[in-house]
């Protein structure tokens, strides 16, 4: 795929996770795998931070946040923007962009085992990373909050299986779409469900821990029930294929001893996204 943009955010300090330090080698790998034109690595802390409002390490992420910012500001216009995680809150500043350009013609597919759609006063970890997807529809903490932010009526959460009350309790107040895995067995309803928001353009984000952990383990908060390899493939090629694609996030991967397990699935989702001619 021509004008492929690797951006790597390797960034942890969002995770809740007791192994989330697992994610920066595994963001690192993970960018070598994606076949890109062009490609940079976002300079990061490494260590960690101070809590802020609930927020576990929210100085060092409201400085990632402006450093991903920077990043992005110099990808080419037309290069497709590949941001590879790190923990999920590393989309905030990818999806704030994808918001500048296409507007409200712009839909979120999120990808993942978890909705994200905690508060500071929800969140039993006060992990930031579960709290994203909130932050881009217009609830964030000071200092982790999109300059634009996403309707919540276009936003779809793809394969979500372990809500917390508080974010259980929003989607049906918001009316959020929520596809669980069952109705992505075929991309259909996931279609339906996109063009239900109006929106001619969608952003991807893939948590990987949207696939079963009997497939994938290597993530810090794993959830029984999720999707086959396959079936999270056909999902983002029929989105691709009937939307325009404003961007795509792959996150989480917490790299282990098990590598080369590992990077035979992810070179599975890597081939089958970025090199459709092997498919």
């Amino acid at each position: 795929m021509s004008g492929v943009h690797v951006v790597e955010v390797a960034q942890w300090q969002g995770s809740g996770a007791a192994t989330a330090l697992r994610l920066r080698e595994g963001a690192a790998r993970l960018a070598e795998l994606i076949p890109a034109a062009r490609r940079r690595t976002v300079s990061l802390d490494d260590g960690a931070g101070t809590a802020r409002g609930g927020v576990q390490n929210a100085d060092v992420l409201e400085r990632h946040l402006h450093a991903v910012r920077a990043a992005l500001a110099e990808v080419p216009a037309g290069d497709l923007t590949v941001t590879v995680g790190g923990d999920c809150a590393v989309d905030l500043a990818p999806v704030e962009a994808a918001l500048s350009a296409f507007g409200d013609r712009l839909a979120l597919v999120w990808f993942d085992a978890h909705a994200d759609l905690n508060s500071p006063k929800s969140s039993p970890s006060g992990a930031f990373h579960g709290m994203v997807v909130r932050a881009l529809i217009g609830d964030g903490p000071e200092g982790l909050r999109p300059v634009r932010t996403l309707p919540a009526d276009r936003l779809v959460l793809a394969g979500a299986r372990s809500l917390d009350p508080g974010e259980r309790e929003l989607v049906g107040r918001l009316g959020i779409r929520h596809l669980g895995v069952e109705q992505l067995a075929a991309p259909a309803p996931l279609l339906e469900a996109v063009r239900a928001t109006g929106a001619e353009a969608v952003y991807v984000h893939i948590d990987l821990d949207v696939l079963d952990p009997r497939i994938f383990p290597a993530v810090g908060t794993p959830e029984p029930g999720g999707l086959g390899v396959e079936e999270l493939l056909k999902a983002v090629r029929a989105l691709a294929d009937a939307f325009t694609l404003a961007g795509i996030a792959l996150t989480e991967y917490e790299r282990t001893e098990d590598a080369d397990q590992e990077e035979a699935v992810l070179r599975r989702i890597v081939d089958g996204l970025f090199r459709p001619a092997r498919r």
